[in-house]
């Protein structure tokens, strides 16, 4: 036996309330809820836990009261930076608390993540947190059978499984598309890949946009089930110049495509913005940066992480939101791509 487990065997939650001079449920409230208990008592309960060097047992807290302190994550990459922008959040949400985190990846595989949500469901998770609204009917139904709070995020509907924090990829997508309509361009294309449901989703907010304005999107659309990458981007837009050499502009599925396809212009000297359009989705930080800067739709993806957090953490004191489902909304960011130096209204339907 280690020098530390040692130290540790036999020290109780009530020797540590007596080393604080404190009550037990005190010391467990400062463990699971700090946020619930003053500075002072904080501080007494941790420097008595030091002192006795007491590690809480988590199969042991588990059974006491029927949930662990760990929040079950479960998102489809761990590479792409939109979702490390929410797992900030999520960490941000969390620093102050007694939650864990413990972060699965379903790799955009139904079967995966049906998967990884039985595992957390034996592990009697504190909440979860999903991305997509998506679930197979198998998930839903386990996801509805958890005793604990469930936020969905990225995405809202009417119809959330327990509470949920996002956005219409719908309207983002038919906001961006309108804007490069409204800017002059009319044979505008779509650039699309992986094409999960989220994607989807934009695609048809394109399609609406260009419908709304009259204009036609047949043959504009270049899709593929492959993952998002800047190279493909820039492949992706010479496929659609070869298909449509009379494209103005295109509407990204994300940014990586978007950087993809001004890369393309740029080698084929097709000068943006006033020869064609490029607006991409999400507006991570290098869109900014690029010349010329590139428009595109800014998602509050560090607010959702911290908002889902802030949602499971009332719930569990009880305090449900009026509202289940949280819109935060998106904001369109122009910039130099997609300013025409002579903007061309005539012939949009408004």
């Amino acid at each position: 036996m280690g020098k530390k487990q040692r130290q540790n065997k036999g020290i109780t939650l009530s020797d540590v309330a007596a080393r604080a001079g404190v009550s037990a449920i005190t010391v467990s409230r400062v463990l699971r809820r700090p946020q619930m208990v003053s500075p002072d008592l904080r501080e007494r309960v941790k420097v008595a836990v030091e002192a006795l060097n007491y590690l809480p047992d988590p199969a042991a807290s588990a059974l006491a009261s029927k949930r662990t302190n760990v929040v079950g994550v479960l998102i489809p990459s761990v590479t792409n930076q939109v979702f490390s922008a929410v797992l900030r959040g999520i960490y941000d949400a969390t620093e102050e608390t007694s939650l864990d985190i413990q972060l699965a990846n379903t790799r955009y595989r139904i079967a995966e993540e049906e998967k990884l949500i039985r595992i957390f469901r034996s592990q009697k998770p504190a909440g979860m947190i999903v991305a997509g609204i998506d679930q197979s009917e198998a998930g839903k139904s386990m996801l509805q059978d958890l005793d604990c709070p469930v936020v969905q995020i990225m995405e809202i509907s009417p119809d959330p499984i327990d509470m949920m924090v996002g956005f219409s990829h719908f309207e983002a997508a038919r906001t961006a598309t309108d804007h490069l309509v409204r800017n002059g361009y009319r044979r505008v294309g779509f650039l699309g890949a992986r094409m999960d449901p989220r994607t989807q989703r934009r695609y048809e907010g394109y399609r609406a946009a260009l419908a709304a304005a009259g204009l036609d999107h047949q043959g504009l659309a270049i899709t593929t089930v492959a993952a998002s990458s800047v190279t493909l981007g820039g492949q992706m837009l010479g496929d659609l110049l070869s298909q449509c050499p009379d494209a103005d502009a295109v509407f990204c599925n994300n940014d990586d495509i978007a950087l993809g396809a001004l890369f393309e212009c740029q080698r084929r000297r097709l000068g943006v913005p006033d020869a064609f359009g490029i607006a991409g989705f999400n507006d991570i930080e290098m869109m900014a940066c690029t010349y010329p800067s590139l428009t595109s739709v800014r998602t509050h993806r560090h607010e959702m992480g911290r908002r889902a957090v802030s949602l499971i953490i009332d719930a569990l004191d009880g305090k449900r939101p009026e509202h289940p489902v949280v819109d935060l909304g998106f904001q369109l960011m122009e910039r130099d791509s997609t300013r025409r130096s002579r903007r061309l209204d005539i012939g949009v339907r408004s």
